[in-house]
């Protein structure tokens, strides 16, 4: 951790007591910060409270009155509160700068940063990259941080010049930065996502361009170059653009050919070695062999990474088979495209499960991998309807409409039959029924695990 003299003495309010803002609160403190953290949660749900205030940290819970800012020399902001609450708007008005975990990360991390962003694919190639940089380390480690679930402040405090911090960075967090350099930036993709935070697409990727805003001619963007859109966006960069494609042969990057996996033309591996399938995870793969062979890590590493790598917890995550089914977690998939991509991995008949928070979109553009892949649709949530006529119009035949999550995995298991893939993959925000995707796949596995147990006992 470096030491920095930037916020002794400064008035700091840190909006959000999430695991990011507790965090922050506390490494402001020992910076030397007066640091006030409100939270609109009552107190009996902030984890950390007394932990917060044996530090010195000033917490106001239950309601965040405007009046916070008034002595403000700087907003540290949760990432997913939006910039139209009335807090930030009297924040804007003042004006003090607004800020989040990550950047203040940044700023004290002696660790390099490589910052991985993108609509889809970006925490399985935060992984993986941290998995080719450990393996290719002797003395060191890449810690994973960020929008990946480990706050990153945390992990800047404990590594050290030897080590690397691979960063995965949302829309949300990348909006709250000023000097955050990542010396290797990775873009896998970019849809349309988070609409209802952005308001409109030109915002949500000016908000992922900003990842290399802070970067010059000495660092590196690792770019997906399968759109002509997404070629386009990476001549905004100072950095040396090195893309990568399945699609295409980029001689100056990674790319898949006839089966094969290169980088600048030198052969690394075949694309069937890899542990994980489906042409997403050749993206993520490529993206990742593209960043170890920057940063020197050698072939052999690489490829024991990648025919070992299994995947992430809740991305198109391998949960188990049953009676011949078998059953996948991708949770993850909070977007229509996360959805396409597993929908198009999959080589089996699908019984489909997908709903949640109603966003204001509609379904149509899933109606090619319904057509294609989907056996069996079952719905839930606020979005089942609009979900069951996408299902409809692509002539889905087996639809179900159900309450919840646990008579969804009962529903898809009646429709399904050997040989078929039962597959939680959303393509919608868990808010409408759980707090985080990540306890929506908890609870998928544990009820997929319950039925499968209770059906072969008889």
């Amino acid at each position: 951790m470096r030491e920095i003299n930037d916020y002794r003495d400064k008035n700091v309010l840190v909006f959000g007591a999430g695991m990011s803002g507790t965090n922050a609160a506390l490494l402001l403190v020992k910076l030397g910060a007066n640091v006030t953290l409100t939270d609109a949660k009552p107190v009996a749900e902030i984890a950390d409270y007394d932990r917060l205030l044996k530090a010195g940290v000033k917490v106001v819970a239950g309601s965040s009155p405007e009046s916070l800012v008034e002595k403000a020399d700087l907003m540290v902001k949760n990432p997913g509160i939006p910039y139209t609450v009335s807090l930030v708007q009297a924040a804007l008005r003042k004006p003090i700068p607004i800020i989040c975990e990550v950047e203040l990360a940044a700023e004290i991390s002696s660790a390099p940063i490589v910052g991985v962003t993108g609509s889809n694919g970006k925490t399985t190639t935060t992984t993986m990259i941290s998995e080719m940089l450990t393996a290719g380390m002797s003395d060191g480690t890449a810690y994973r941080a960020g929008n990946i679930g480990i706050p990153a402040t945390q992990v800047a405090e404990r590594a050290t010049s030897r080590d690397q911090i691979v960063m995965e960075l949302s829309s949300f967090m990348l909006l709250g930065i000023t000097k955050l350099h990542p010396h290797i930036a990775v873009i896998t993709n970019i849809y349309s996502n988070h609409l209802d935070y952005h308001k409109t697409r030109e915002n949500y990727v000016a908000a992922k361009m900003q990842i290399t805003k802070n970067q010059t001619e000495r660092d590196f963007l690792v770019m997906n170059f399968d759109q002509p859109e997404w070629r386009k966006l990476s001549q905004q960069s100072k950095a040396l653009v090195v893309p990568f494609s399945a699609q295409g042969n980029y001689e100056d990057g990674a790319y898949q050919s006839r089966g094969k996996l290169y980088f600048r033309d030198e052969f690394i591996m075949n694309t069937a070695d890899l542990k994980v399938s489906g042409e997403p995870n050749v993206e993520n793969a490529l993206a990742a062999i593209a960043v170890a062979k920057l940063s020197g890590v050698p072939n052999d590493k690489i490829i024991e990474v990648l025919r070992t790598f299994s995947g992430v917890r809740h991305r198109n995550q391998y949960v188990l088979t049953a009676a011949g089914r078998e059953f996948y977690n991708d949770s993850k998939a909070t977007d229509i495209e996360a959805t396409q991509m597993a929908l198009a991995g999959m080589q089996k008949p699908v019984i489909l499960i997908a709903g949640g928070l109603d966003r204001g979109y509609t379904f149509e553009k899933l109606e090619p991998e319904f057509r294609d892949h989907v056996r069996g649709l079952v719905v839930y949530g606020e979005t089942a309807e609009l979900l069951k006529q996408a299902g409809t119009a692509a002539g889905v035949s087996d639809i179900k409409v159900v309450n919840n999550l646990d008579e969804a995995v009962s529903a898809a298991y009646d429709l399904s039959q050997p040989g078929d893939v039962v597959l939680l993959s959303p393509a919608n925000a868990s808010w409408d029924q759980f707090a985080s995707y990540e306890e929506r796949g908890d609870r998928f596995i544990a009820d997929v695990e319950k039925l499968t147990g209770q059906r072969e006992e008889k």
